[in-house]
């Protein structure tokens, strides 16, 4: 499963996975309780590999930082309660992520960055790699150049 059918749906909490496309919308199934839903085409949905944060330099996609709380984590879920204030959640998201552009990350975000990570993991997702990358690097292997190195210098990463 990736983040491509993974969506978020306004108005509906929770995520949701992509079951089918019909003619009027698509139907998806939620993640937390397994119930089907039928959603319009005017229905607000974003899908979560189009979703990105804003940092100081760049916006970083959310799989990324889905990536980076996996690895201060250990691969478990977070440390830390969705639920949790405002204060312990910022500090957290700095943890993971310090160059997050505290004006226009707000707390709700955070919120649901740290849902969606524990309930993805919950559902048994666990690779947040770059599917496009992962192809990329096996295409260069094909062709005997092998892989591209993983930090050039002046990126962060």
């Amino acid at each position: 499963m990736s983040l491509d059918k993974i969506l978020s749906i306004a108005g509906k909490p929770g995520l949701f996975r992509l079951v089918t496309q019909t003619r009027s919308g698509f139907v998806a199934e939620s993640l937390a309780d397994g119930r089907k839903i039928s959603v319009g085409m005017t229905g607000n949905v974003s899908v979560l590999s189009e979703i990105a944060i804003y940092t100081l330099d760049e916006e970083l996609p959310l799989r990324e930082v889905f990536a980076r709380i996996q690895k201060k984590e250990d691969g478990g879920n977070t440390s830390i309660n969705h639920k949790a204030g405002k204060l312990e959640l910022e500090e957290y998201f700095f943890e993971v992520l310090p160059n997050y552009d505290e004006d226009r990350v707000y707390t709700s975000d955070i919120r649901k960055v740290i849902q969606w990570y524990n309930l993805l993991l919950d559902n048994g997702f666990e690779d947040f790699s770059d599917p496009d990358a992962a192809e990329e690097g096996q295409e260069a292997d094909a062709d005997g150049s092998g892989p591209a190195p993983a930090n050039t210098p002046g990126k962060k990463g």
